[in-house]
């Protein structure tokens, strides 16, 4: 019985060629774009699950309430590291480490040095009681428990002793920053699941009490907050949440200090769940060579994919209920011959089963071909291989067993119900319904497809306006040159301006901080006191020397600027001002702003402009020289602008790099282009646009799919009414427009609803941004003009084929 189903099933499917290619085309499509978002969603989702006990595990983290807003900092302050272990109940381990960054490390044994070494913290031996490493040489209750010990990953054990044994590693020097040397107490295997803790080098927390960031990293005070010092707590069994967020609280109105209270600020101690760590997007991860994963972005992709395999099955259920009175003698034949209606709607459960097997096989194919394309959106580590899991054959199974079921039950109970009197004799069955159910889902595809449409288009107006807006400032030739974070001196800085200044490929140079556009999270607490009343502001902090505003093109509206580059005086911009309560820029140029309890004089106000992505507004904002270099420098940055030829852009930047190298020999030469770094603002939003181009156009492909089909079918199942008008004098504009009419409607009423779904979910989609758009009314009419003269011309290939045909041939058959 099966082996007959089978053979029926394959000789329907042969017969029917154009027809089971649109099926298993569209099914392919769904399939490969549900197995590659499938490969997505799982990698992103099982970062950090195999800790043992991670369902009880809590990053401690900082939020603040303040009359400028609310802030968000993943780290603590430093005593909370022993407050958790002396205050607090409930708490069964807990882990305290510092993000240390240094200039460069290197094995004492060898001349190698690592310049910006990544992944090390400094830490206890609590840290490897709440994480579980294995251990292949030491122990973790000895490891750490001195000043300068330092345990190594396998990985970085061979990155800095590549021609020792792993066992004669241990006791081995290494140098950080030429003045601290640690030796190797242990080493453990690198995690060989996916996880945010990266980390490959493990300094005893002793150890900080020799580094200039001791202050920071074991510092007493409770004032202090700093998003490199991470707490982790595993609370007890029998504890909660809840219990151990109220004894935070309580801790926090404990520690309040005098700052807080004077500029009315409000800091809380709050927990975050390991699982949320991965898709944090308020207290920040550890790993900055990837993007961050958006749970948001996930979800929105799932939701494609189950559009996608709808679509799919959409046309499956058309095209076959469409047929359904093709095949009434062959259902008449079997009922009559004893099948039952089971067995007629296994036998196209069947054929839909059949027909669903090789759109899976063709989507492996298709999803291989996928990641390619997809290389610069997808997460570096979902690749090919991840389909050899179990829980892929496990996705692809249940995959073709829900499509199966939801594309041929219907069909299949359609065609079971044919009375075999009626067939036999040639009748067209109908049902009652005339065809409604196959309007209703044609329609729906082309709902799914127009929406689509309408937001590719409006994402991709909102990147082109973020992109091309003006912010206020110069960014087109201008590059700026970073040096070394440990070079605390301003002298060789000054030098490499000056060679620079002396190019003739250079226009305009500046030493200073971060440029205009820039992630600076630099602010000071500013206070303008009058007689009657004390207005309270947090500022941003940009550093400049006196060409600053020049290389930015940045208009001084009032005032002048600072006199020198180490005096104490500020340029504020007209958002600033205005937060003091000021209207007019002369009237605040003189006046005094407290700022670190010491007054500073305001000698000008400059014009606003956008510091950030679009997406957040401008903040008040001073400008001010390197008034700390007597302590260390601030002018760390080289701001320049090009000649106006690109073509000798390339020259110029070949000198500079000379001259950087002889300045600072042996240091990495970072040159950025500031319109790259604008552009790096809407990272996501260009890959969400990517995103919606593919998922557009597979909508729109697969939809036209279904469409033509369906021409198809009505055109050859009309084909002698066609040549009885035509015999008539019917016209081939009046035979094509009778054939498009009801398919035309369809479309239309498609876009008519699709229209408001678009606008409300784009609508809310733009009020992220603080700067955005408008929701143009051509936006939606283009994607309507676009989606129906395509429609038409799918539709017309096929019914103009058929009108032009002879009406003898379709005629002498009756």
């Amino acid at each position: 019985m099966l082996r007959n189903y089978i053979k029926i099933a394959w000789r329907n499917i042969w017969n029917n060629k154009l027809f089971s290619a649109i099926n298993i085309i569209s099914l392919a499509i769904g399939l490969s774009a549900a197995f590659v978002i499938g490969l997505m969603v799982y990698y992103e989702f099982t970062f950090d699950t195999f800790h043992q006990d991670g369902d009880r595990m809590y990053r401690v983290v900082t939020d603040f309430e303040t009359p400028q807003g609310n802030m968000k900092n993943g780290g603590v302050t430093p005593p909370m590291r022993l407050a958790v272990r002396e205050e607090l109940t409930g708490i069964e381990q807990s882990a305290y480490f510092f993000n240390w960054w240094i200039s460069e490390s290197k094995a004492a044994s060898s001349k190698q040095i690592f310049k910006d070494p990544e992944k090390i913290i400094l830490t206890q031996a609590s840290y490897f009681d709440l994480f579980q490493y294995k251990w292949i040489a030491g122990s973790k209750e000895t490891a750490l428990q001195k000043p300068n010990q330092v345990v190594l990953t396998r990985k970085r054990a061979l990155e800095y002793f590549p021609n020792l044994p792993l066992t004669a590693v241990m006791g081995q020097s290494i140098e950080y920053n030429a003045d601290i040397q640690a030796v190797v107490s242990g080493i453990v295997e690198d995690f060989d699941k996916r996880s945010d803790f990266f980390f490959d080098e493990f300094v005893s927390l002793a150890t900080a009490k020799q580094t200039g960031s001791k202050d920071q990293i074991l510092s007493d005070s409770w004032g202090m907050t700093n998003n490199a010092s991470q707490l982790y707590i595993k609370i007890s069994e029998h504890s909660t949440a809840a219990q151990i967020k109220s004894q935070l609280v309580a801790l926090s109105e404990q520690h309040v200090d005098a700052d807080m209270i004077k500029y009315n600020n409000k800091r809380t101690f709050n927990l975050q769940p390991l699982a949320d760590l991965h898709f944090d997007q308020e207290y920040g991860v550890y790993n900055y060579s990837r993007p961050e994963a958006n749970k948001n972005i996930l979800i929105s992709l799932i939701f494609i994919a189950i559009f996608l395999l709808l679509l799919g099955s959409i046309n499956f259920i058309n095209l076959n209920t469409a047929q359904a009175t093709q095949r009434a003698k062959e259902i008449g034949i079997r009922k009559t011959l004893g099948s039952s209606k089971r067995q007629l709607i296994i036998q196209f459960l069947g054929e839909t089963f059949l027909l669903t097997l090789l759109a899976a096989l063709s989507s492996v194919i298709l999803s291989i071909f996928a990641l390619k394309v997809f290389d610069d959106f997808i997460p570096k580590g979902v690749d090919a291989t991840l389909m050899a899991s179990p829980w892929f054959a496990g996705l692809v199974l249940g995959l073709i067993t829900v499509l199966t079921f939801l594309s041929g039950f219907y069909p299949g109970l359609v065609l079971s119900r044919f009375k075999p009197s009626r067939a036999l004799k040639g009748e067209l069955i109908r049902s009652e319904n005339k065809g409604s159910l196959r309007k209703v889902l044609t329609v729906s595809q082309f709902v799914i497809a127009q929406v689509f449409v309408i937001a590719t288009l409006l994402v991709s107006k909102q990147i082109y306006f973020m992109m091309h807006s003006d912010l206020g400032f110069r960014t087109d030739a201008v590059a700026y040159l970073q040096t070394p974070w440990e070079d605390q001196k301003v002298d060789k800085r000054l030098v490499l301006e000056q060679e620079i200044r002396d190019l003739p490929g250079v226009s305009r140079i500046s030493l200073g901080g971060m440029p205009p556009a820039s992630h600076n999270m630099a602010t000071r607490m500013g206070i303008y006191k009058t007689k009657n009343q004390e207005v309270i502001q947090e500022l941003q902090v940009l550093n400049g020397d006196g060409d600053y505003l020049d290389v930015y093109s940045i208009d001084i509206l009032a005032g002048r600027k600072p006199l020198n580059d180490t005096i104490e005086e500020y340029i504020i911009n007209e958002t600033g001002m205005q937060a003091f309560g000021f209207h007019n820029p002369e009237d605040i140029v003189g006046k005094y702003i407290e700022l670190n309890s010491n007054k500073r004089l305001i000698v000008g106000v400059m014009k606003d402009f956008k510091q950030r992505s679009l997406k957040t507004g401008i903040v008040p904002l001073v400008l001010t020289g390197d008034t700390g270099r007597e302590r260390r420098t601030n002018f760390r940055t080289v701001h320049l602008v090009l000649g106006d030829k690109a073509s000798g852009w390339s020259g110029t930047l070949a000198q500079i790099e000379q001259i950087y190298k002889k300045i600072y020999p042996g240091e990495d030469f970072k040159m950025t282009f500031l319109d790259q770094t604008i552009a790096n603002f809407y990272e996501q939003e260009q890959r969400i646009a990517s995103l919606l181009n593919w998922a557009t156009g597979l909508s729109v492909l697969i939809s036209c799919l279904g469409l033509l089909g369906l021409v198809i079918h009505t055109t050859e199942r009309r084909n002698k009414e066609i040549g009885v008008r035509k015999v008539l004098g019917a016209s081939l504009v009046q035979l094509n427009l009778l054939l498009c009419r009801d398919f035309f409607k369809l479309v239309l009423l498609g876009y008519l609803i699709a229209m408001p779904l678009a606008w409300w979910g784009l609508h809310n989609w733009l009020q992220d941004y603080a700067y955005k758009t408008e929701m143009s009314w051509w936006v939606f009419a283009l994607s309507g003009i676009g989606m129906v003269v395509l429609a038409l011309a799918i539709m017309s290939f096929k019914t103009l084929r058929t009108v032009l045909r002879n009406p003898v041939e379709s005629l002498r058959t009756e």
